[in-house]
């Protein structure tokens, strides 16, 4: 079975885990621990069990009671098995309980997240091969700055959501930590066996103070994970918007293509082909940040263990959000049209090579920086004025303005230009500086290679990552699900 049929299983699975399937393994758990280790009377145990089961087959029937707490569900556990079934209450509380159920869906919905983030990073890194040769114009201040290679310019938005999913990493080793056992905040008289009620749960790890379990702990957690989908929402407002911009030009060298709910013609202007996925990826970005800044708002000046940021309705509200807005971005991503002819003509038409001249100045011939940089300026200035472009650019022009920078920053009379007229013509030729860089992290084709290799790799880990939570939560139910049912046929 594939990797993608694997997810699609998992998915079907988590979106049955809501707070009364939580609930439910929870009493599966207490049933079959206390009862084994002589908390629960074992004579009592197997009608408690059959009780819970009626209870849980009945929610899962067509329109089934599914309460999703604690004081509402033992109710429905009474009628079916009598007032003895709050035996399985022992050393719990719905402090304990209900920490557990949140963090148990939002870990869910965390592994839902990082699948969808995955696949942007793979959407990403596949566009990026696609135009590790593809010279276009980069952009800082909103003004062209500097040619790069297309390719280069998509790994770096890579990096950034590769951050994310490291951030996400994190977040979810936080909250996969099982509170059961901690009751309010001081623990019980009961002797619980806490780490086996955790693995039950698919939890590697218990929340180890029983205070931080359901008061501090239980209320951080909606807000971290508001931080790390607003930063996720960030990085696809910082793309949407770089492609934006181009829809002011009369010929943009990117756009969306046309048709397939890309784009929609105007009701009253004829020729507008208005980008309307790009508006709609935006507007799925705004909500992000609104509702994740709104859990760390929920969780502002309030005491602790306050349940204010606890509940799991606006966190699923939050990463189902942002799953929509990364389906959205997935979808721009897969209808970018790029013009490598147009980002070559746009490139040409300006001075975004101009600081190529300086850097070979200083390199080659020792001309400090700054001196070589004002000689530029000087250049492109001239060249502005006169409507001139760089391919244009009057050699012997260079020449002048080269002598007259010289002698005013060095004092130095009848400076001679240093660099022959193919040279001044090949530094400023994009593609060629593209090739040319030498730094680590650079897009010439050597860099591109290793960045891609360890881009494919970080994807094939991120897989496994999933994979094997996943696995574990889902192997644990299975094993609680048969252990109950043997208790429950007795």
């Amino acid at each position: 079975m594939g990797l993608a049929t694997l997810a699609q299983l998992a998915l079907a699975q988590e979106s049955k885990r809501d707070d009364f399937y939580w609930l439910g393994q929870i009493n599966k758990a207490s049933a079959v621990i206390n009862t084994e280790e002589g908390l629960l009377d074992k004579a009592a145990a197997p009608r408690i069990a059959k009780g819970l089961q009626s209870v849980l087959a009945a929610g899962d029937a067509p329109n089934g009671k599914r309460p999703s707490s604690v004081i509402t569900f033992e109710p429905l556990l009474i009628e079916a098995a009598g007032v003895e079934a709050t035996l399985l209450h022992a050393g719990r509380s719905s402090q304990d309980m209900l920490a557990t159920v949140r963090s148990a869906i939002q870990r869910d919905n965390l592994l839902r997240l990082a699948q969808q983030l995955r696949q942007t990073r793979a959407q990403l890194l596949q566009l990026a091969q696609a135009h590790t040769s593809t010279i276009v114009p980069n952009y800082t201040n909103g003004v062209a700055a500097q040619p790069n290679s297309y390719g280069h310019y998509l790994l770096g938005h890579l990096a950034g959501f590769d951050r994310d999913a490291q951030r996400l990493h994190e977040a979810f080793a936080r909250l996969d930590q099982s509170a059961m056992g901690t009751t309010v905040l001081n623990g019980t008289s009961w002797p619980l066996n806490r780490e086996r009620m955790a693995k039950y749960l698919g939890y590697p790890a218990t929340v180890d103070n029983a205070y931080d379990a359901a008061q501090i702990l239980a209320a951080e957690m909606p807000a971290e994970i508001g931080a790390v989908a607003s930063s996720i929402a960030l990085h696809v407002g910082a793309f949407v918007e770089d492609v934006m911009v181009q829809y002011a030009q009369p010929r943009p060298w990117i756009l969306l293509r046309e048709g397939g709910g890309n784009t929609y013609v105007s009701s009253a202007m004829p020729q507008k082909r208005n980008p309307g996925l790009l508006n709609d990826t935006r507007v799925h970005a705004s909500r992000v940040l609104t509702l994740g800044i709104g859990r760390l708002i929920t969780q502002h000046n309030i005491p602790p263990g306050m349940s204010d940021s606890k509940p799991t309705r606006d966190s699923a509200a939050m990463v189902d959000t942002t799953l929509a807005m990364l389906q959205s971005f997935d979808r721009v991503l897969k209808g970018l049209v790029v013009s490598p002819e147009r980002a070559l003509e746009e490139l040409n038409l300006d001075w975004t090579a101009s600081q190529e001249v300086a850097d070979v100045l200083m390199r080659e011939h020792r001309l400090p920086f700054r001196v070589g940089h004002h000689f530029a300026s000087e250049m492109v200035s001239f060249a502005k004025d006169r409507n001139i472009k760089p391919s244009d650019f009057p050699y012997a022009e260079a020449q002048r303005l080269y002598a007259a920078t010289v002698k005013h920053e060095m004092q130095v009379e009848n400076a001679r230009f240093p660099m022959s007229e193919s040279a001044f013509r090949a530094a400023l030729d994009p593609v060629a500086i593209v090739r040319d860089r030498a730094t680590a992290g650079g897009p010439q084709p050597r860099e591109m290679a290793r960045m891609i290799a360890q881009a494919q790799q970080r994807l094939a880990q991120e897989d496994q990552w999933i994979a094997e939570r996943r696995g574990r939560i889902d192997a644990a139910q299975q094993q609680l699900d048969r252990d109950f049912a043997r208790l429950a046929a007795q």
